[in-house]
């Protein structure tokens, strides 16, 4: 709900083209629009990797058999939960057509890039969370993730290519789906 509830209040009085306006001039993060452009798509692999590999690492039964049943249930739901975020992201694009703040295009709400990186991390942490690992480094994984989710969402505003409530948006409509999804056929 942050993101959701962030977006909404930048939205008021312009503050969201301000915003964007500022991270494009000024790129205090990546140094430059370019670089926001290619580490935003670093972010995206990595946290793409990050979700398989939890996946791969997450308890799955004890017998050949129930492992690899319990693996592939796993991994048809998490990825139905990442196809489906993929195609709503595209959907709400074409409904909304809002130009994007470099004028590239009008697909800019909302973010794909922080939709799909919120999926990848959200389903990380749960995969995380049902492993027999210390608590501390559950914890620890969880915000490298998460601090994943809004580096690659800054980046996208750095680079020009987003507004900021078109990432917070995304992020919260990833988090949202693949949180539905994964709950309701995994537990």
């Amino acid at each position: 709900y942050v993101p959701a509830a962030a977006a909404l209040l930048l939205s008021i009085g312009n503050a969201d083209e301000r915003i964007s306006d500022w991270a494009m001039e000024h790129t205090p993060v990546f140094g430059s629009m370019e670089r926001a452009g290619r580490m935003s798509d670093d972010f995206r692999s990595v946290s793409s990797y990050a979700m398989y590999l939890s996946m791969l690492l997450a308890p799955s039964g004890d017998e050949p058999v129930d492992w690899a049943v319990s693996k592939l249930k796993g991994a048809l739901v998490q990825h139905a939960a990442f196809a489906l975020n993929r195609e709503v992201v595209d959907g709400i694009k074409a409904a909304t057509g809002r130009e994007r703040p470099n004028g590239d295009n009008h697909k800019s709400f909302p973010s794909g890039h922080a939709a799909n990186v919120a999926a990848f991390t959200n389903l990380a942490s749960r995969n995380v969370d049902a492993m027999n690992i210390p608590q501390g480094a559950k914890t620890a994984l969880d915000v490298g993730m998460y601090a994943l989710a809004a580096a690659t969402a800054w980046a996208r505003v750095e680079a020009g290519a987003h507004y900021p409530t078109d990432v917070l948006a995304g992020m919260a409509q990833g988090y949202f789906i693949t949180s539905f999804i994964n709950d309701a056929f995994l537990g």
